[in-house]
């Protein structure tokens, strides 16, 4: 099976599992699931959405996160890790969209990787979730199941997204992205699969051979 045709084996499979993919962290607009992006760092998704509540009720709005102080925002974060950094971001990030662009989040790459806390892969999601830009952000799940599949033997996330997007269409990144980290989360765990346990690890890789 040549790489091209695993890739379409990947997402046909994966559209089937998968035909509606529901954005994991809670959001109102593009702000609240900036602030949903940038607290999920080193933390999952389930506890992101159990601490936005009571950020949002405080602060929903760049403006309004603008004025919040670095620690109380750090209080209320605190369960989501590294608590004292993505306040500090938070704060700064709001501050600058309310400085530089008119209190909108900005739908531009270069715009969003200037703020703090916001490296290539947030704003990668910004961009497709946000603003329905075609983008396919990678972490490091994504690049672990990428490297299983032999759809990329990228050394880093940069090479690996660079490897997915010349393999898939670029109307499907958007809805891929999720479908993956979807699929990984349930069938292709990082101890969960040796990569020949799940379905289409099964297919791509064959049954795992006898000790």
């Amino acid at each position: 099976m040549t790489k091209k045709q695993r890739a379409e084996f990947v997402a046909k499979t994966l559209e089937r599992l998968y035909p509606e993919t529901p954005i994991p962290l809670k959001h109102s607009d593009a702000f609240t699931l900036l602030v949903a992006v940038v607290l999920s760092a080193q933390c999952t998704d389930k506890r992101v959405n159990e601490v936005t509540p009571a950020l949002f009720a405080l602060a929903k709005t760049p403006q309004e996160m603008a004025k919040i102080s670095r620690e109380r925002i750090e209080e209320i974060i605190r369960p989501c890790g590294l608590a004292p950094r993505k306040s500090a971001a938070l704060v700064n990030l709001s501050r600058a969209i309310v400085e530089k662009h008119g209190g909108r989040v900005p739908a531009d790459f270069a715009a969003l990787e200037e703020l703090d806390g916001v490296g290539h892969k947030t704003a990668s999601v910004v961009m497709s979730q946000a603003f329905g830009v075609p983008a396919f952000p990678v972490d490091t799940h994504i690049h672990r199941l990428a490297a299983r599949w032999r759809l990329s033997s990228g050394k880093n996330v940069e090479q690996t997204e660079k490897d997915l997007k010349a393999l898939f269409p670029r109307e499907r990144w958007n809805k891929l992205h999720l479908q993956i980290i979807f699929y990984g989360r349930e069938h292709c765990t990082a101890r969960g699969c040796d990569g020949h346990t799940c379905e289409i690890c099964r297919a791509l890789n064959g049954p795992a051979k006898a000790k």
